[in-house]
């Protein structure tokens, strides 16, 4: 979209001069002429003209006089005076009170007044824009302050405590109970757990549940940055405090000003560092790296770690200020293992995520995954489920994601898995059919899971016909949903 050129109004009895003017103003301005005071008045009632340049010296009504009128009825309009006089006692009045923004002396260079007229091009931009936001902000405070409320909140239902995927009988329920509840505290957090167990998003629940949610959260591995850069990537550095450092940093802590920090693997610091960061949580301000004195900074620290940091510091590998500092509440994340009611709950929320990225449509897990996906211990947790449903949906052909799909790891974990529901049912009290049909079901399946439900090999196992497999399957329930 093209947008319109700046208007302005000459006003000069000399048409010559009109005329020299607009040459120069053509490309960059719309230009209107006008050879009098009454004729300029006319150009501005039928024109919107939002710079005035006029001539001092005209007959009747000089230029000064008629810049008056013009700020008294046109009050938005720039107004530029030329004049060949430097000692006009009408001019200085008029720069004095302010109805003037520039006074040109003849004879004019085109450079000069393009640049004269171009300034005013940009106050009048200037001032229109102020004018729109100022009436914006009195019309809109009060909905402002609303839509501030209503973000608090919507943020709250995202991703506060309750907004955590859990199902209702997993241990992550107490620990979000304690979340939601310390969260409105302004004291420091550590998170403490393996790694891929979900500590940064329990570390958003805890900053987007407090009085903070409407400013920032800022993130740093701190095992990540070399010990040599995460002092300037937190605390800031003035240009040419170390080699490479060209230009001003402002730091992490200062950019969460009003907000929350999460550093993660906070135990991977060194003591040279854990000083600097004890410091910064006593006085409550940071000193970029070459500053002459410390910025005082509002941020809330939320620390993770997946090492034992009481055991750290009985080593003597952290210091033991720092982690009391650290460490006013203490949450323990539970890995994924010991939760495994909540393995079909976070699948199903990373398979939504794909299908909405993908395009495409996948049916709900079969049983048969699920109890695989149980089965396994995932010392990746989290992170590692993730990545195990990627994999699954790169692989699937359709909308089924079968077993067939699981990597190896996954499918041994199930394989080698009692099930106590068929230990059970194997040794009741029962007549010898109900009894081997039980163990047969058990074999059927164990050499679908092994063969990753593909039905010819594992028919070929057991001897069976691909009809005769169908039938065991349909006989003991074990066909996939």
């Amino acid at each position: 979209m093209v947008r319109p050129l700046p208007t302005v109004l000459v006003v000069d009895d000399e048409v010559r001069s009109q005329e020299a003017i607009r040459r120069t103003l053509d490309e960059d301005f719309e230009v209107f002429t006008a050879s009098s005071a009454a004729e300029a008045v006319k150009v501005l009632e039928r024109e919107w003209i939002q710079i005035v340049l006029c001539d001092q010296r005209m007959p009747g009504t000089s230029g000064v006089q008629l810049l008056r009128e013009v700020r008294e009825r046109w009050p938005d309009a720039v107004r530029i005076i030329i004049s060949g006089y430097t000692d006009s006692q009408d001019i200085i009045a008029g720069i004095n009170e302010g109805g003037i923004y520039q006074y040109l002396l003849k004879p004019w260079q085109p450079e000069q007044l393009l640049l004269a007229l171009r300034g005013a091009a940009e106050m009048h931009r200037l001032q229109a824009e102020n004018q729109r936001l100022s009436m914006e902000l009195k019309v809109a405070g009060p909905v402002l302050k609303q839509r501030v409320a209503g973000k608090k909140e919507t943020a709250r239902r995202n991703f506060g405590a309750e907004a955590l995927l859990r199902a209702a009988d997993s241990p992550m329920n107490a620990l979000c109970e304690l979340v939601a509840k310390v969260s409105d505290f302004d004291i420091p957090v550590l998170l403490t757990g393996e790694s891929g167990t979900g500590k940064e998003l329990l570390a958003r629940a805890l900053h987007y549940g407090s009085s903070r949610a409407a400013n920032a959260f800022v993130v740093e591995n701190c095992g990540a940055v070399p010990d040599t850069l995460l002092e300037s990537e937190l605390f800031g550095a003035r240009r040419g405090a170390f080699t490479g450092a060209h230009e001003d940093r402002e730091g992490l802590f200062r950019q969460a000003d009003g907000g929350s920090i999460f550093l993660d693997e906070i135990g991977e610091t060194s003591a040279a560092f854990q000083v600097k960061l004890l410091r910064v949580l006593q006085e409550g301000e940071v000193r970029p790296i070459g500053a002459a004195r410390p910025v005082a900074v509002d941020v809330r620290v939320i620390a993770a770690t997946n090492r034992d940091l009481e055991a750290e510091v009985r080593a003597g590998r952290f210091r033991e200020d720092l982690y009391y500092r650290l460490a006013a509440i203490t949450v323990t994340v539970p890995p994924l293992r010991d939760r495994p009611m909540d393995i079909p709950l976070i699948a199903r929320q990373y398979i939504d995520g794909l299908q909405a990225t993908l395009g495409r449509a996948f049916r709900p897990l079969s049983n048969d995954v699920v109890a695989c996906l149980k089965a396994y211990r995932w010392p990746g947790n989290v992170r590692e489920l993730r990545n195990e449903i990627l994999r699954m949906v790169a692989l699937a052909e359709g909308p089924e994601l079968s077993a067939g799909h699981l990597s190896p790891r996954v499918l041994r974990a199930a394989e080698d898995h009692q099930e106590p529901e068929l230990a059970l049912l194997a040794g009741l009290d029962g007549d010898l059919k109900a009894r081997l049909e039980a163990l047969e079901a058990k074999i059927v399946k164990e050499s679908l899971i092994r063969h990753r439900w593909n039905k010819t090999r594992a028919a070929q196992e057991l001897g069976l016909s691909r009809v005769g497999l169908r039938s065991k399957l349909s006989r003991y329930g074990l066909e996939t949903n």
